[in-house]
């Protein structure tokens, strides 16, 4: 093939417009797709772009209902269904014929089963109470321990804090031993302190 003619393909394909179809929601919002059926992308129409459908359910504006699973993608259109005004639901009485339930043997089956059940949990209740059995123990350990840290302190004494007077107490200039003889500096300047 040549390059002219592959250029001649491109060139149509690309000038083909798509026609695709729309379908307007209950809320006038315009969906476009190439067809409405399952499996088949779905887009909001705006402006200028085109957003994928987000998941969940929408009501066209003829009633149906179109179902998207996974985002974009048509996962199915119901038709519209009969639905009861919320009146005429209240009026609509159901009868629950008795004779249809067996009692006797439901309260058997219900037995059973709660049988079942309190046999699987009583040993991790067992467990459980041996756990706080211990824990209790453990606590009073702990107060005894508490009380007995009481007691000692309030058996000895406080010590009686120590306050600092300078006026009271005075202390002797510290003399230092010499071993050389005093020279007169040096006995001027004990004269001088001795004042």
């Amino acid at each position: 093939m040549k390059a002219t003619d592959l250029l001649e393909k491109i060139k149509t394909l690309l000038s083909a417009k798509v026609n695709l179809a729309e379908m307007i929601l209950e809320n006038g919002t315009i969906l476009e797709a190439e067809s409405f059926a399952t499996g088949e992308s779905v887009f909001i129409k705006s402006d200028d772009d085109r957003v994928a459908l987000p998941i969940g359910e929408y009501t066209l504006e003829d009633g149906r209902l179109l179902i998207v699973e996974e985002e974009g993608i048509i996962a199915e259109i119901k038709e519209e269904t009969a639905e009861m005004p919320a009146e005429e639901l209240a009026e609509v009485e159901v009868e629950v014929e008795p004779e249809s339930y067996d009692t006797p043997k439901a309260a058997e089956q219900v037995e059973d089963v709660l049988q079942a059940v309190v046999e699987a949990i009583a040993p991790e209740i067992e467990k459980i109470q041996q756990e706080v059995a211990e824990m209790k123990k453990e606590l009073e350990e702990v107060k005894m321990q508490y009380k007995k840290k009481e007691e000692m302190a309030a058996q000895t004494p406080a010590a009686k804090p120590k306050k600092h007077s300078p006026e009271a107490t005075k202390t002797a200039p510290t003399k230092l031993a010499t071993r050389r003889p005093a020279t007169t500096m040096d006995i001027v300047m004990q004269k001088l302190n001795n004042r």
